[in-house]
């Protein structure tokens, strides 16, 4: 099971989009070197008003680019870094791993999946209608489309092209929430 890395993406400041970037290093328990989300306690705003001691199981954004196809088909135009993912993958099922499932990215960096992303209404600010198409309902309920979290446990630097392994953890496996 594996897949690429399509493209990185980081940004020092708070906005709800991440430019590109040649590379990006993965930082061990902090995240993204230089991005405002990085550190060991929660970085996002909502969530530091509510607690700013949480343990900070946000630290990399990741989003399959197969999403941006199906958004394209709806007739919404989405790049990569557009909707605030540190990594950009194609070829990996990420919304179908579970908790604790680790992607060994590029050479050396590990990352652990904590959870799924949960979008907000500023998606709606960027393009309307957008939330409508990264939220939906299916068989089970409400259904998040806009990736998952992660947490590093390994640093190292990843770079567009750099190949993305899975590793699941033992079973039984916990299937995805919202973190």
């Amino acid at each position: 099971m594996g897949g690429t890395v399509t493209a990185v993406s980081s940004n020092g400041t708070y906005s709800f989009t991440k430019p590109n970037r040649e590379s990006i290093t993965l930082l061990a328990g902090l995240g993204v070197e230089g991005d405002v989300h990085a550190g060991t306690t929660v970085k996002h705003r909502f969530r530091m008003e509510k607690d700013p001691s949480q343990v900070n199981l946000r630290q990399v954004h990741l989003i399959h680019e197969e999403l941006f196809d199906e958004l394209r088909e709806s007739g919404f135009a989405v790049a990569p870094g557009e909707l605030g993912e540190n990594v950009t993958t194609r070829g990996v099922d990420l919304l179908g791993l579970p908790v604790g499932a680790l992607l060994h990215i590029g050479d050396q960096a590990v990352v652990e999946v904590t959870g799924l992303r949960n979008p907000c209404a500023q998606i709606d600010d960027f393009q309307k209608g957008l939330l409508k198409q990264v939220v939906g309902r299916g068989e089970s309920g409400v259904v998040y489309k806009s990736g998952v979290m992660s947490v590093v446990r390994e640093g190292g630097l990843v770079r567009p092209g750099d190949s993305v392994k899975v590793e699941l953890p033992a079973g039984p496996h916990q299937p995805l929430e919202i973190v």
